[in-house]
């Protein structure tokens, strides 16, 4: 997920927060991010069309069948990413990108550099969480 921009540029705290330079940095970010998922995602469907399926041993096409479920099941947590990335880059384009949901509050430069998908401030994502714990716990 590389993508410095321009001139290895990466927003900073004492900016203008989404500036149009913050902007275009997350956009060439998420761009870049949802570009390798579709390339991998294309490479591993082209090595599953050309695995060599005559396994005339069980235990081997077992173990082939169960490395497919594993990759697929990636593929479809890959297929869910994509569609955040693009959830954030409608975001980028309505202005709400890099705020909180939950509080409208501005989320840390830091948190959207390391999840640019992020929709809640690192205080709101521990309470969500906190939540999602005692409803599971009961």
């Amino acid at each position: 997920m590389a993508a410095n921009g321009e001139n290895g540029y990466k927003p900073l705290e004492g900016e203008t927060f989404m500036s149009e330079r913050q902007r275009e940095y997350f956009r060439r970010k998420l761009n870049a991010w949802k570009d390798e998922i579709l390339r991998e995602s294309r490479e591993t469907l082209a090595a599953l069309q050309t695995e060599n399926e005559n396994h005339p041993d069980l235990a081997d096409r077992a173990s082939s069948e169960t490395d497919r479920a594993i990759e697929l099941r990636a593929r479809d947590r890959q297929r869910k990413l994509i569609s955040k990335i693009e959830q954030a880059l409608s975001r980028l384009d309505d202005g709400t990108y890099g705020y909180c949901e939950e509080t409208g509050e501005p989320i840390s430069l830091k948190r959207l550099d390391a999840r640019p998908i992020a929709t809640l401030t690192i205080e709101a994502q521990e309470r969500h969480e906190r939540r999602e714990r005692v409803y599971r716990d009961d």
